[in-house]
């Protein structure tokens, strides 16, 4: 089961180098091409605070799975929440990462499939 994950944390990375596109072009994949970059998107940005797995807590972060764009989009880009959102957890160690900002839509789908 753990060498299953570790193939596939390397094929994420490795599909996420070679189908790189610049985020103009997000918009247009397909469906499951989105939810392929969300899921190299998250394994390559997320895990260290998240769990691999986003329906289960991270030893720093809670789970994400189901997380609104709204949310992503307020954490990611303002380090906020959205008005009247009530977060999960008592922290404020998450940094904005503006950086990933484009590629919101392509961890909605993931997080969302």
């Amino acid at each position: 089961m753990i060498f299953r994950g570790v193939v596939l944390f390397i094929l994420s990375i490795l599909l996420g180098a070679c189908t790189k596109k610049s985020g103009s072009e997000v918009g247009s994949l397909s469906a499951e091409a989105l939810v392929s970059r969300g899921q190299a998107v998250y394994v390559s940005n997320c895990i260290s605070c998240h769990n691999i797995d986003p329906k289960k807590d991270g030893a720093i972060g809670p789970a994400v799975w189901g997380s609104s764009l709204e949310l992503l989009d307020a954490r990611i880009l303002r380090a906020a929440y959205p008005p009247g959102y009530k977060a999960k957890r008592d922290s404020v160690q998450m940094p904005a990462l503006v950086h990933l900002g484009k590629e919101t839509p392509a961890l909605h789908a993931y997080l969302n499939q």
